[in-house]
């Protein structure tokens, strides 16, 4: 980044305001981004690098991995506003150093007042952009409960966690060519979809170095570190959520709010190849999705097919397949639809889902159907933490689309999510990502809406080897799966396991997507087993961290963004 002629003393103010142990990494005027470290104590990896700072000044601070990923994420909300938020929601699995397993859900909720046929027209069909632009589209958020929530396993006062976020927020940090092109790129939105001004809306084109500047955010902030999570859900904040809802037409009630609880569940917990893995479970279908998928290829060879291979690909594509069948048919909030859970991960049901497979020919998502059972969001964001002490920690968050809802709450300076979007308006439509879902998935009030997030662990004797999740849509469990497979199955360094082209398969559409620099003779020869192949933009920005042979940890952040590791 390049200077913007900020004056030096607010920089010490920041550092004041953060008092870590040891200096903050990173100057938020003029700053680095370094995509991978070797550390000996602790890391952190996320979106952006100043978050990435953040989290690693608490930890050197004495923090704990829990304490870590709480400040990142609120300096994620400040520094990185397209995904970073307290107007969406997310889920935290964790792994502490006594060995408890910990998966806590603050996915946002549909507010009293949303019904099944909101989104649909007189006809019954669903209106365009109804369930992902504007008011109407958000959903009751979770963060900030979940921040509390979680903090009941931190070290630090919350109030410490959440001064860095204040400080960036109050006097402003250098945005990057990516955040400057991202906020140019919504500027006809923010027009259409707000009814207030904000820090992110002017008339003359946002650049790389510029200082965004975010007042109201920083009031915000200040209300949930003197209020706590009352300071976001009743009082002032709330006050100013409902009145946005009221004048642009959205659902979300002072009411909504005050009722809003994250919850804390049991991890997906399966074993790969001599790894325990820990996962999401639902209203996350990342977790169940990663457990089948793992499954059905796990009695493959895969090792001896290598990595990006034909053989390789088109086995991974095929589980890809007939999981995100699965997904659209069963998967949903399980606090409002009974679903199978046990049969979607049975050993026997998985091997049964693969007896069609064909190696070297395509399959057909025509012919290759949800399961018959036994009775019984891309603009996200993702952080990874491991303490010195083992604590682990994998967090995804998101707003849905990029920058959410597009929508500003007017005084409070934070985008709403646009999570309404991640249910099923109507059976057999496609969502922003071309996800369909029937029943599972249908909207009700106080329902959560069904992800794909993944964040997970794996471990090894009970210990963490590694960290890692990823945002991107539907692709996220997919691009959670690749990489998992590329440490466990093709022996990948962490920089490898991360960086090398990825590719997606969701079932419908029936599409084999492709990342720009896919090797030209693999798609080959899976266009002549019958694909239909797609190039498309970067598949997920997943961040890593690897417990070396030696004890060290590398971490790693995805080359496809702004993504940053520190580490000490």
């Amino acid at each position: 980044m390049r200077r913007t002629g900020v004056l030096p003393f607010l920089f010490l103010l920041l550092l004041a305001a953060c008092r870590p142990a040891k200096p903050l990494v990173a100057d938020p005027y003029s700053y680095r981004i370094e995509k991978k470290v070797i550390a000996a104590n602790g890391a952190v990896v996320s979106a952006h690098p100043l978050a990435s700072a953040v989290g690693l000044a608490v930890l050197q601070d004495g923090g704990n991995a829990i304490d870590a990923a709480i400040a990142t994420q609120l300096a994620l909300a400040v520094v990185y506003p397209r995904a970073g938020n307290l107007g969406g929601g997310g889920f935290l699995v964790a792994q502490l150093a006594n060995g408890q397993a910990l998966a806590l859900d603050y996915r946002e909720t549909a507010p009293a007042g949303a019904h099944r046929d909101m989104y649909l027209d007189a006809q019954g069909e669903v209106v365009p952009g109804k369930s992902r632009d504007g008011h109407l589209s958000g959903g009751v958020p979770g963060t900030v409960a979940g921040l509390f929530e979680s903090h009941r396993h931190g070290r630090l006062p919350f109030r410490k966690l959440i001064e860095p976020a204040i400080a960036l927020a109050e006097r402003g940090f250098a945005i990057t060519a990516a955040e400057a092109d991202g906020l140019n790129g919504i500027q006809e939105d923010l027009r259409k979809f707000n009814t207030a001004p904000s820090a992110f809306l002017r008339t003359r084109a946002w650049q790389a170095g510029d200082t965004l500047v975010q007042a109201e955010l920083a009031a915000t902030l200040r209300r949930i570190r003197d209020g706590g999570a009352a300071g976001f859900y009743t009082g002032e904040t709330a006050r100013l959520v409902a009145a946005e809802m009221k004048r642009g037409g959205g659902l979300i009630t002072e009411k909504d709010l005050a009722d809003y609880r994250a919850k804390w569940r049991t991890p997906q917990r399966f074993n790969y190849r001599g790894y325990e893995v820990l996962s999401m479970p639902m209203p996350s279908s990342g977790g169940t999705l990663l457990q089948q998928m793992l499954g059905m290829v796990e009695a493959w060879p895969l090792s001896t097919y290598g990595h990006n291979s034909p053989e390789s690909v088109q086995l991974m594509t095929e589980a890809e397949r007939r999981a995100y069948a699965d997904r659209a048919e069963h998967m949903g909030d399980a606090d409002h639809y009974l679903v199978p859970q046990k049969g979607l991960v049975d050993a026997a049901y998985l091997a049964r889902r693969m007896q069609d497979f064909v190696p070297g020919k395509a399959g057909n998502s025509v012919n290759v159907r949800p399961g018959v059972l036994p009775k019984e969001s891309e603009q996200t964001t993702h952080l990874s933490v491991l303490d010195k002490s083992g604590n682990a920690v994998s967090v995804t968050t998101t707003l849905n689309n990029s920058y959410g809802s597009k929508t500003v709450i007017g005084g409070a300076g934070f985008f709403l999510n646009d999570e309404m979007d991640d249910f099923s308006a109507k059976p057999g439509a496609p969502n922003l990502y071309g996800a369909v879902g029937g029943a599972a998935n249908a909207i009700a009030p106080g329902k959560r809406m069904l992800s794909s997030m993944t964040p997970t662990i794996l471990l090894r004797d009970g210990k963490p080897v590694f960290v890692v999740g990823t945002p991107g849509g539907t692709t996220i469990p997919t691009s959670v799966f690749q990489t998992v497979v590329n440490l466990v199955d093709f022996g990948l360094d962490g920089d490898a396991a991360v960086n090398r082209p990825k590719f997606h398969h969701q079932w419908l559409p029936d599409v084999l997507y492709v990342e720009a620099g896919f090797p030209a003779e693999v798609r080959q020869r899976l266009e002549a087993m019958g694909y239909k192949l797609e190039e498309r933009s970067a598949i997920g920005r997943t961040e890593l961290i690897r417990v070396l042979p030696d004890g060290r940890l590398e971490a790693v952040g995805d080359s496809r963004g702004d993504d940053a590791a520190a580490g000490y």
